[in-house]
């Protein structure tokens, strides 16, 4: 028998019978086939017991038993080497169980006539009598593209959004004394001088110390901090005298 449709199929036999699944060219679902007892098989299971039991009467009895026990059990491991899978007689009853199994699954198939695919029931338009891939169902084609469109707007439109509103630029802080990239830290990472910041007199803006000039109003900056009461020199941004505890 001619094999109408075989590509899309795993062969899931044993020596023990047979059963084959096929799936759909479209889609890759498929259906298995109901397993098929191999006669083949049967006959060596049913030979391998009667020369076990010649064996045992001869192992009891001796004499002409166990003789005969043995030239059956020699014949029977003949006879299964030519019953196994690579059997000709195992090969013609696959091939028959092959036939099977095709008429069996074929009604859950359909051969599209424009690609010759072979597709299940739901990868088959009714309407047109042909396969969705050369055929999709319109209610489910608009409803696809309707949503390709729809992705496509969306990223267009987002293309063009504007999401951030801040300033791209990097602040890295220099150190006043060095003039080096300081770091994160309170003191410069590579001269070790202090990275707080004093307050403009004027307007109040945060400058970093070692600075003379305010970065907002342009206003000097006083580099230390001289007591009014006593005259001793403080270090920037102190608010109260370190010799004399005076209020700066």
């Amino acid at each position: 028998m001619l094999h109408s449709f075989t590509r899309n199929h795993n062969d899931l036999s044993t020596d023990a019978g047979f059963q084959f699944e096929f799936f759909c060219d479209c889609c890759g679902n498929g259906f298995k086939s109901t397993f098929k007892d191999s006669a083949t098989y049967g006959k060596k299971q049913k030979g391998s017991k009667i020369g076990k039991g010649f064996g045992l009467l001869g192992g009891i009895f001796g004499g002409e038993l166990g003789d005969l026990g043995n030239a059956v059990e020699r014949g029977e491991d003949f006879i299964n080497e030519h019953r196994g899978s690579d059997s000709p007689q195992w090969r013609k009853e696959q091939e028959a169980a092959f036939d099977e199994a095709q008429e069996e699954v074929r009604p859950h198939f359909r051969k599209c006539p424009a690609c010759s695919a072979w597709v299940c029931d739901d990868c088959w338009n009714e309407d047109e009598g042909l396969c969705i891939t050369c055929a999709p169902r319109e209610s489910a084609y608009v409803a696809k593209a309707r949503n390709e469109a729809m992705r496509r707007n969306i990223d267009e439109e987002a293309e063009t959004a504007q999401v951030w509103h801040g300033k791209l630029e990097n602040r890295i802080t220099i150190c006043p004394k060095c003039g080096k990239p300081a770091g994160d830290g309170k003191f410069c990472n590579n001269c070790g001088a202090p990275l707080s910041m004093i307050k403009c007199p004027n307007c109040g803006a945060m400058v970093a110390q070692g600075l003379k000039f305010c970065g907002e109003c342009g206003s000097p900056i006083s580099t230390v901090g001289i007591c009014p009461e006593c005259g001793t020199e403080n270090p920037p941004g102190t608010k109260f005298c370190g010799e004399c505890g005076t209020k700066l």
